[in-house]
């Protein structure tokens, strides 16, 4: 079994039912082993405007890590996203983090996510369930990372 790490993020419509449903969908193809608490952000970078909601998730699987990219692809697909702009405005992303000690940089997937590092809305819901966890092309623990991290907007746990 692969523990995959995966960023659950959205800022378009019923944010928190998006997310909601996003999380059914990989319920039905994955076991979910763990997930932080939801976060709130303002816009990162590109054409996006709304605060996003996120959250971090480990799942356990046996599939590939191709497999494992359509499969969530599709959960985009289902939940109305739109792939017009990059880092535009929408509905659900789902991004894969990590797939354990794995690295891998093909057309279509790079694992770990190339931009861990400088993204403080990732680095936090990642670091609340692994902080330990070394990058394997870093080579720091994601603790160490979000301590070096430049990325200086505003993150904050999301009251529901």
């Amino acid at each position: 079994m692969k523990e995959v790490v995966l960023l659950l993020g959205g800022n378009l419509g019923e944010r928190q039912s998006f997310m909601q449903r996003a999380e059914n969908e990989l319920e039905k193809k994955f076991s979910i082993v763990k997930k932080s608490v939801m976060y709130e952000s303002a816009a990162w970078s590109g054409d996006s405007e709304g605060d996003y909601l996120n959250r971090a998730m480990i799942i356990a699987t046996d599939k590939e890590p191709s497999a494992i990219l359509s499969e969530i692809q599709e959960i985009e697909d289902l939940l109305e996203r739109k792939r017009d702009k990059r880092w535009g405005d929408r509905t659900m992303d789902i991004d894969i983090i990590y797939i354990d000690e794995l690295v891998i940089e093909t057309e279509t997937l790079t694992v770990p996510h190339p931009l861990i590092q400088d993204r403080k809305f990732v680095l936090l819901p990642v670091c609340e369930l692994m902080p330990a966890f070394v990058h394997p092309v870093l080579g720091k623990t994601n603790a160490q990372l979000l301590e070096g991290c430049e990325d200086f907007g505003e993150v904050w746990v999301f009251e529901q």
